[in-house]
């Protein structure tokens, strides 16, 4: 009797047309992963899928905002058809006004959005998906950044966001400990991205290194056994990768 084909892990990639997560698509591919990706920017998102047809995995892209509820919920029933989630990656992030501004000077509804996208859309995605997730033993990445520990002036609003998506990493490492679900947050650091040319806008920022930089910590991350990871913190760039907290 001949046994059926064994599928390829799944991984969901949010904010995956450009930056980092196109970065990690692409690695993802190569590395034997079939994708589910979802950005705001459909003809970005296409060429994102059409450049890894020729790894040989089945790429799905949906194009929405993380925050709409009905996005979500599209995404639960592509990853329902598969029945499993492997990986699931928090990239999709809001930075908020450009030029940045004071929080003495941001609009609250500014600094909702900002929360919406970068805090509370995550962890509406893991309710969303959380069945799955824990079929598949998965890992949930969380996308951090060096400002939710630098209190550096003008982005308030999105560090804040950043630190509370940080402690909500560690809080359902606690709580998915014993469904076999595992949760990092990774701080990639400073990259040459559209979100960080946005957050310096009409400056030089070709000095920062291309996503491609944080790939050997990916290689090294997406190989450890899961639950000897969960609840830690990483900066992706740095010589050492974990983080105390």
């Amino acid at each position: 009797m001949s046994r059926a084909p064994r599928l390829r892990p799944l991984a969901l990639v949010t904010g995956a047309s450009r930056g980092l997560g196109a970065t990690l698509a692409r690695f993802l591919a190569a590395e034997g992963h079939d994708l589910l990706l979802t950005a705001r920017h459909a003809p970005a998102l296409e060429s994102v899928a059409a450049e890894l047809a020729g790894f040989g995995t089945e790429v799905r892209t949906v194009v929405g905002d993380v925050t709409d509820p009905a996005h979500r919920r599209e995404l639960a029933r592509l990853v329902a058809d598969r029945g499993t989630l492997d990986l699931l990656v928090n990239n999709a992030s809001e930075l908020g006004p450009s030029p940045r501004l004071p929080l003495d000077r941001l609009p609250l509804g500014e600094l909702e959005r900002v929360y919406r996208t970068n805090a509370v859309a995550p962890v509406a995605l893991v309710q969303e998906l959380l069945p799955y997730l824990e079929r598949g033993r998965a890992e949930i990445v969380n996308i951090s950044s060096d400002a939710a520990i630098g209190a550096y002036p003008g982005w308030g609003a999105y560090g804040a966001s950043k630190a509370a998506l940080d402690l909500l990493s560690r809080t359902f490492a606690s709580e998915l400990k014993e469904r076999g679900v595992s949760v990092v947050a990774v701080d990639p650091g400073d990259l040459r991205t559209a979100l960080h040319q946005a957050a310096y806008p009409g400056e030089d920022i070709s000095d920062r290194p291309l996503p491609e930089a944080t790939l050997p910590f990916w290689a090294w991350l997406l190989h450890q056994p899961r639950a000897a990871v969960s609840g830690l913190r990483y900066r992706a760039q740095d010589e050492r990768w974990e983080v105390e907290v």
